[in-house]
């Protein structure tokens, strides 16, 4: 297991667009890896957090949404201690 930091600001230029949703869930689920606690930050629409963190649970073991303001967040831990 590792911590793997998705930025996910890096996913797009400009703007997120809603139909390129698909390869931004993909990109994530691959950088992810399986049973990582995985950090999500950057700029980017709720629409696309709310998806990314949809599609990782079940897949990574811990998720924290990373803000400047608000600091770790932890979204959900799946770790058994």
């Amino acid at each position: 297991m590792q911590d793997v930091i998705i930025d996910l600001s890096t996913f797009y230029t400009s703007n997120a667009k809603l139909s390129e949703l698909s390869s931004y869930i993909q990109k994530a689920r691959d950088l992810a890896g399986n049973g990582n606690e995985v950090v999500l930050t950057g700029t980017g629409p709720v629409w696309l957090y709310l998806k990314i963190a949809h599609a990782l649970h079940g897949k990574v073991r811990k998720l924290i949404y990373r803000s400047p303001v608000t600091g770790d967040v932890v979204i959900f831990d799946h770790s058994p201690y």
